[in-house]
C-alpha cells in the first residue's frame, strides 16, 4: 500500500464531508458489501455519505445493514444526479472502468469532485485522483479492510461494518475456496467474526434463502449443460424464453457457471444468458481452474475482462451464434486447455 496515497486519502476524508459511493452496474455481494462498509465507516465519523447504485440489486443481499439507504440511479435519475453533482468526494468501488457505472459514467467523468478508485480487477483505467488497485486481492472488500487499517480505522470496524465486509469477501471468494484466498484473508475474516459478523447467518442469508425461480432456472441451465471432454470445457445457456417461463428475477443466475466447473476433468466453464430486456445481447460468465486465463479470453473475444479464473463478457448476436463462435474459438486454445 502506497504510504503517500494513504496520507492523501486520509486528508481527503478529513477535509471533505459530503461523499458518494458508487458500485458497478448489476452489483454483486462484493460491490455492495464494500460500498455499505465504507458508507457506515464514513457516516459513523461525521460524514454525509450516500450510495448510488446504477441499477437494482439482487434480493439475496437486501438484508444487509444499511441496504435500505441505497439509491438507484435507474429509478431516481434526477435525485441521484444532484447528489453526484453536489458531492465533494466520489468513491468508485469494485470496478476500474467508468463504463462499468452504466448510464452514470459521463456524469462521474464530468464531476468536479475528487475521485477515489478502490478495486481488485486487472488493468485499471486512469480516471481517478487516487487509485487503490490490487488484483492479487480476492475481493474489493478485503482490500478495503486493509485500507481501513492503514488509515488507522481498525478499531472503528464494528458489527455492521464487519458484516458487510465479511459478505463481500465470502461471495467473491466462492465461500473461501478460490485460489485468491490467502492466510491474510482468513486473518481478516477471523477479526470480522470477533467484531460481530455472524458467519453462519450471513451464509444462510446469501445461499440458503433462494426463491423458487432460482432453483428452477438452475435446473434448466443444468439440463442445457454441454461438455467438451477433449478441451476440458463445459458450457450452459439460458435463452429469453427460459427466463420468462420460469419467472426470472434479478440474481437468479448468480453462481450457476460454477456448476459446470465442478465436473471432473473440466478446467474451463462458460455460461451464456440472453438478455431478457434487450434483443441480441448475450451476457457471458467464464470460470477456470489453474492457469487458463478467463480474463484474457474474455478481453480478446467478448469485450470483457476480470480475473485469471473468473471473468465476464458480452456479445451482440443471437445466443446460437454466440455459442457457435465460442466453440470455434476453443479450437485455438486446445494446447492451453489440454495441459
Amino acid at each position: 500500500m502506497n504510504v503517500d496515497d494513504i496520507s492523501s486519502l486520509k486528508k481527503l476524508i478529513e477535509d471533505m464531508s459530503k461523499s458518494v459511493i458508487i458500485p458497478h452496474i448489476n452489483p454483486d455481494g462484493d460491490a455492495i458489501g464494500s460500498s455499505l462498509a465504507l458508507m457506515h465507516l464514513l457516516n459513523d465519523n461525521g460524514h454525509t455519505s450516500k450510495i448510488v447504485s446504477p441499477n437494482s440489486i439482487p434480493d439475496f443481499l437486501n438484508w444487509m445493514p444499511g441496504f435500505e439507504k441505497i439509491l438507484f440511479y435507474e429509478n431516481e435519475e434526477t435525485k441521484c444526479s444532484k447528489i453526484i453533482n453536489d458531492a465533494e468526494l466520489i468513491f468508485t468501488l469494485d470496478f476500474n472502468d467508468l463504463l462499468r457505472s452504466g448510464d452514470m459514467h459521463q456524469l462521474i467523468s464530468n464531476s468536479k469532485s475528487k475521485i477515489v478508485l478502490i478495486d481488485h480487477h486487472q488493468n485499471p483505467k486512469k480516471y481517478a485522483d487516487l487509485t487503490f488497485s490490487n488484483p492479487k486481492k480476492g475481493s474489493t472488500s478485503e482490500l478495503l479492510y486493509d485500507i481501513f487499517c492503514y488509515l488507522g480505522f481498525e478499531e472503528k470496524i464494528n458489527t455492521k461494518i464487519s458484516t458487510c465486509i465479511y459478505t463481500g469477501i465470502m461471495t467473491d471468494s466462492g465461500s473461501f475456496k478460490f485460489p485468491s484466498v490467502t492466510s491474510r484473508t482468513h486473518d481478516i475474516v477471523s477479526k470480522l467474526i470477533s467484531n460481530g459478523a455472524n458467519n453462519s447467518n450471513i451464509h444462510i442469508a446469501v445461499y440458503d434463502n433462494s426463491p423458487l425461480s432460482k432453483i428452477k432456472i438452475l435446473g434448466k441451465a443444468l439440463e442445457n449443460l454441454i461438455t467438451i471432454p477433449d478441451l476440458k470445457t463445459s458450457y450452459m445457456h439460458l435463452n429469453k424464453n427460459d427466463l420468462e417461463s420460469l419467472n426470472y428475477r434479478k440474481g437468479d443466475t448468480e453462481g450457476i457457471v460454477n456448476y459446470g466447473l465442478s465436473l471432473k476433468g473440466i478446467i474451463f466453464s462458460a455460461m451464456f444468458i440472453e438478455d431478457p430486456n434487450e434483443s441480441k445481447k448475450i451476457k457471458i460468465s467464464f470460470r477456470s481452474i489453474g492457469e487458463f486465463s478467463c480474463d484474457k479470453f474474455a478481453r480478446k473475444h467478448f469485450s470483457g475482462g476480470g480475473h485469471v479464473n473468473a471473468a465476464g463478457g458480452k456479445d451482440f448476436d443471437t445466443i446460437e451464434n454466440t455459442i457457435n463462435k465460442f466453440n470455434k474459438l476453443l479450437i485455438n486454445y486446445k494446447t492451453d486447455l489440454s495441459k
